[in-house]
C-alpha cells in the first residue's frame, strides 16, 4: 500500500529554528559595513529611502550596492532612473556624492563580499523579488546578490529580506519559512499607517527606518507609538 503523501514538506514539521541560531556580533556602533540588494520586485523607492538614511547615517562607512538585472529595470521604471556608467548609480539614488556607496556588478562573483572572510555587519535586499528569495532559501548563489545573502546566513550575520510580492502561494510561504529557519529576517515591505503618514513618502521612509532597526542602526526619525486613548 502506498504511504501516505505528507500535507507539507517535511521542514515544516520541525519546531522553528530561530532558537538554536547566534548571529555574529556586529561591530560597535561605528563603522558599520552593509551591503544592500535591489532586485525587479516593484518597491524601488523603498531601496532609495533606504540608501538615503544609509548616506547620512554616520555610523556606516561603508555601502555595498547591488542591483539585478531586473533591479535596474526597476529602478529606470519607478524612478527614472539610467546610470550610462553604473558607478554612478548611487549618487543618482541618494542625490548626493554617496562617496561612502560603491556599486558592484551582479555578475561579479569574485567580488570581495562573495567571501565570508570579507568585512560586512549585514545585508538587506530591497525589495525583494518572489525569485531571488526562492534562490535564498534553496542556497542557489549563482550571482552576486544571492551569493551575499548566501554569504550572510553561513556566517549567521543579519540578513533582511524585504520582500514584495502580493498575493502569496504556497511556495512562496515554505521559502519564506526556510530563509527564516536559516537565520534570515523576513520583513515584507508593508508600511503602517497608525502614525498618521501625510504622504507616500512618509510611509516609505518609516519602512525603511525600520528596516535599519533590524540592522542594529535605529533612526532619530523612526516614528514610536506611545500608546492611545481607546
Amino acid at each position: 500500500m502506498l504511504a501516505e503523501v505528507p500535507g507539507s514538506l517535511d521542514f515544516a514539521e520541525i519546531r522553528p529554528l530561530d532558537s538554536r541560531f547566534r548571529h555574529t556580533p556586529m561591530t560597535s556602533a561605528e563603522g558599520r559595513t552593509i551591503t544592500v540588494g535591489i532586485t525587479g520586485a516593484s518597491g524601488a523607492t523603498y531601496a532609495q529611502a533606504l540608501l538615503r538614511l544609509l548616506d547620512a547615517d554616520k555610523r556606516v562607512t561603508r555601502v555595498f550596492l547591488i542591483a539585478s538585472e531586473a533591479g535596474l529595470r526597476l529602478l529606470a521604471t519607478e524612478l527614472r532612473l539610467v546610470a550610462a556608467d553604473p558607478k554612478a548609480l548611487p549618487s543618482l539614488l541618494t542625490g548626493t556624492a554617496a562617496k561612502k556607496v560603491e556599486y558592484l556588478p551582479h555578475k561579479d562573483i569574485g567580488a570581495s563580499i562573495a567571501s565570508g572572510s570579507a568585512v560586512v555587519d549585514a545585508m538587506v535586499v530591497v525589495p525583494c523579488s518572489a525569485g531571488a528569495l526562492g534562490a535564498i532559501a534553496a542556497g542557489i548563489a549563482n550571482d552576486l546578490l544571492t551569493r551575499a545573502a548566501d554569504v550572510c546566513l553561513k556566517q549567521r550575520r543579519p540578513l533582511v529580506l524585504c520582500l514584495r510580492e502580493t498575493p502569496l502561494n504556497r511556495i512562496h510561504m515554505e521559502n519564506m519559512i526556510r530563509v527564516h529557519d536559516a537565520g534570515a529576517i523576513v520583513m515584507p515591505a508593508m508600511p503602517a499607517f497608525y502614525y498618521e503618514p501625510k504622504t507616500i513618502a512618509d510611509t516609505v521612509e518609516q519602512f525603511a527606518c525600520r528596516v535599519l532597526e533590524q540592522l542594529g542602526l535605529p533612526q532619530q526619525k523612526q516614528y514610536r507609538w506611545k500608546g492611545g486613548k481607546p
